[in-house]
């Protein structure tokens, strides 16, 4: 007990353990097994309660879960406990994972917007039945989008999408879509720019990313329908210009259609949104996505209206970036003769 409370004890017992014979796991065991509440919140302590979930007998991780039952909600909320909670799910059987998952009923969402609570719960969703982590599911109707904003939540809906069945991705995905239609399309069919992006950043753009990357395609096409209309307002913004260039590499041939027609059409002021985003910090990197993606018919259109505009690009300084740019423009980049 003593050495495991200690730094450096606890890094030998860690290391005996790896290769010790089973008369000597379990003299190690019988010592700890009595304060294993108390190491599981220790800073070095329940580095040695980890190991025993990975090297010991399924007797000795019973013993421990056991231990844990009734305190699985304070050792998640806990800095060093939810490493052991998380543990646990992974190397304990699935009615013993069933058991201590179903103690944060109630307390989801608390966790979930819990610095080390949330990792409990990712893990929930990534190692145990679906069945048995429908209660978390739950938790989160009507609160998908506020959970999708938050720092830790976040990576919760991330995990959903990953994780879980259709059948509980689908009204998360449901409300994901409510909401972002909610602020891109009002009764006139559309709302002011800043709604929209304060709604980008809000639900953290890499969980639109990841529908983008990974949905399916009818929810991809949802995402990227809401972009058109928009897309140099959105170009030139820090976060949202990421769900552009998601757009631009994983829409269909027509969505690059749609997105190439909307930057190129040239307004009845000679303006045209290509050039702004050519000049733009961020819009550049879209049309660079563009130049990189697109082919035959698609890219011969970029390049016609790109091509025309480098050497008055090289006076700005994003300008230059596609300007130089030897992956997207070879060979139509122009040299200084």
């Amino acid at each position: 007990m003593e050495f495991s409370g200690d730094q450096h004890g606890s890094r030998f017992i860690q290391q005996k353990l790896e290769t010790a014979t089973i008369a000597e796991k379990q003299a190690v065991f019988d010592e700890v097994v009595p304060h294993s509440l108390h190491l599981m919140t220790d800073v070095f302590g329940n580095y040695v309660i980890q190991k025993f979930f990975e090297y010991g007998s399924q007797a000795q991780k019973t013993t421990l879960a056991m231990q844990m039952q009734g305190q699985i909600l304070r050792l998640s909320l806990q800095m060093y406990g939810c490493r052991v909670v998380q543990k646990a799910l992974e190397y304990v059987t699935p009615e013993q994972q069933a058991c201590l998952i179903k103690e944060l009923d109630g307390n989801t969402l608390r966790c979930v917007k819990d610095q080390n609570g949330n990792h409990v719960v990712q893990k929930a969703i990534e190692r145990v039945a679906s069945d048995q982590i429908q209660f978390i599911v739950d938790s989160f109707r009507g609160q998908v989008a506020i959970i999708a904003s938050h720092p830790y939540g976040c990576r919760v809906i991330q995990r959903v999408l990953e994780h879980c069945t259709e059948d509980q991705q689908r009204p998360v995905l449901e409300e994901l879509h409510r909401a972002a239609q909610a602020l891109i399309k009002d009764q006139y069919g559309y709302v002011p720019f800043r709604k929209l992006t304060a709604f980008l950043i809000s639900i953290r753009n890499y969980v639109i990313q990841h529908v983008i990357e990974r949905g399916k395609p009818e929810d991809r096409e949802k995402i990227i329908n809401g972009v058109f209309g928009q897309v140099l307002e959105l170009s030139k913004h820090k976060f949202a210009s990421n769900v552009v260039e998601k757009c631009v590499a994983y829409g269909s041939y027509q969505d690059r259609q749609r997105i190439i027609d909307e930057i190129t059409e040239v307004h009845p002021d000679n303006s045209s949104p290509l050039l702004a985003m050519m000049k733009d910090g961020f819009g550049n990197y879209v049309i660079q996505k563009l130049l990189d993606v697109t082919e035959g018919e698609q890219r011969a259109q970029m390049v016609a209206k790109v091509k025309p505009q480098l050497l008055a690009l090289k006076r700005y300084t994003y300008g230059k970036h596609l300007a130089s740019s030897n992956t997207s423009l070879c060979p139509f980049r122009l040299t200084n003769s």
